[in-house]
């Protein structure tokens, strides 16, 4: 018999050490250290389904044979723009998001959906009824999608074999043991492991698997980070509990872009496609207010168009205050300090509040002159056309540069009937404004746009 060997694991990011260590010496994050069995068995895991591999030999880069990866669709055209066009044959891709944000609901969706394949539906969380009960409620039960209730790999390997599925969905990865490694489920090493056979059994027989994996208090994904390494895609799940909306991005992607965004509305009868979020993002308004104005930003391939607030108030204490969400603060400080410098407005003993409406969280720099006239709007307590829209980065010079993709953001605006936008004159090159219905502000600096508003 073989001589048990062990080792220890931080808990929070999956560091390895012979000896236990009070402080962790990558993450830095005290008492996470736990010790844990290393030495496998010979049986068990994924071998027992394990197809004969060829032999791989060296080959010249002109020998291999360029193609197109052949996917198939989830039935779901946001899930497929984030994974780039589809499902690809052997993925490995795991879904990640806070406790019920709806990843369970999206992925049973999904396995209900998918078209003339058979889907094995693998929990550790939910009883047979509670699925079903679920399914009931998303009204989806004509399906050719199997259930199975099961935690240890080796079983759920022998009826992977039995029922030869398309594609497998497994909820979640934290609730799999494996009996190769003597631990408990939800450890370093048992994760690692069942991902390891998962990975191999979908390379080798070229299956799709689908991992639902948990987080951590700070949002990111709970286990080692070597998981986020064998994975060929990562999906982020994020949203506000407070708002309907949910974004699915991909924050490692094989197979495509990692630019892309879905957004879903949740339901009473699950998850609903957003096709065009800009109608959803923006307020229907009876009359004008101060402080509100719309600005076009790009989500991977699609322009979409955001609703900013801001509200400027007398500081009632000695510190003004700052407060963002959706927006980065430290980039509203220093557009604060771009119109206080070169403008010679005085913002800074007034409070400052922005807001990002929909629950998104924004980084694309072309809502930097969005943000600053619905500032401005709320300083003067002027109220912006709410036909107005504006796509231009503001510089520390107080410049208004241009911004990429310039002609998709103009036809964005126009396909929603704005009738005017503010864009830097120097984006104006090779464009044919002809072939836009919408008037075009070309501006150069921030006190040209303050004149052209409010005079």
């Amino acid at each position: 018999m073989a001589k048990i060997k062990t080792a220890f694991f931080c808990q929070n990011c999956g560091a390895q050490s012979a000896k236990w260590i009070g402080k962790c010496p990558s993450c830095g994050e005290w008492n996470t250290y736990v010790e844990e069995v290393v030495e496998k068995s010979v049986s068990g895991g994924a071998a027992s389904v394990k197809q004969r591999a060829t032999a791989a030999r060296p080959r010249l880069i002109n020998e291999i044979e360029a193609r197109e990866e052949e996917r198939f669709s989830s039935a779901n055209q946001e899930l497929d723009r984030v994974l780039g066009g589809g499902i690809v044959p052997g993925a490995l891709v795991l879904v990640g998001g806070e406790p019920g944000i709806g990843k369970s609901t999206l992925m049973l969706q999904v396995a209900l959906n998918i078209p003339d394949k058979k889907v094995l539906y693998i929990s550790g969380e939910e009883s047979e009824l509670q699925i079903k009960m679920r399914a009931q409620r998303l009204g989806l039960l004509h399906s050719n999608c199997y259930i199975l209730t099961e935690t240890n790999t080796e079983n759920i390997f022998h009826h992977i074999h039995d029922v030869a599925p398309d594609l497998v969905v497994i909820d979640s990865i934290q609730t799999l043991t494996t009996p190769s490694i003597e631990s408990s489920a939800g450890s370093i090493s048992q994760i690692r492991e069942c991902s390891s056979e998962f990975q191999k059994y979908s390379k080798e027989n070229g299956i799709p698997v689908f991992l639902i994996g948990h987080i951590t208090k700070e949002g990111s994904l709970a286990g080692p980070k070597l998981l986020e390494h064998m994975v060929d895609t990562v999906l982020q799940f994020e949203g506000d509990h407070n708002h309907v909306y949910r974004i699915l991005r991909s924050q490692k992607n094989r197979f495509g872009s990692t630019s892309e965004l879905g957004i879903f509305e949740m339901r009473s009868d699950g998850l609903r496609e957003v096709s065009n979020p800009s109608e959803i993002l923006l307020t229907s308004r009876d009359e004008p207010l101060s402080g509100i104005t719309v600005s076009s930003t790009i989500e991977g391939m699609r322009p979409i168009l955001i609703e900013t607030q801001a509200l400027i108030s007398t500081a009632a204490y000695g510190t003004p205050q700052r407060s963002s969400t959706g927006f980065d603060v430290r980039r509203l400080n220093m557009l604060l300090a771009v119109l206080e410098k070169r403008c010679g407005f005085r913002l800074s003993i007034k409070d400052v509040f922005l807001n990002i409406t929909g629950g998104l969280r924004i980084d694309d720099p072309a809502i930097d002159l969005g943000v600053i006239c619905a500032i401005l709007s709320s300083s003067e307590d002027i109220a912006v056309s709410d036909k107005t829209c504006f796509a231009a980065e503001v510089g520390l010079t107080g410049e208004i540069r241009p911004v990429t993709r310039i002609e998709q953001r103009i036809a964005e605006a126009q396909k929603l009937g704005f009738e005017e936008m503010f864009i830097s004159k120097y984006s104006l090159k090779g464009i044919d404004q002809n072939s836009f219905s919408i008037k075009l502000h070309p501006v150069a600096k921030v006190e040209q746009v303050f004149s052209l508003l409010f005079g």
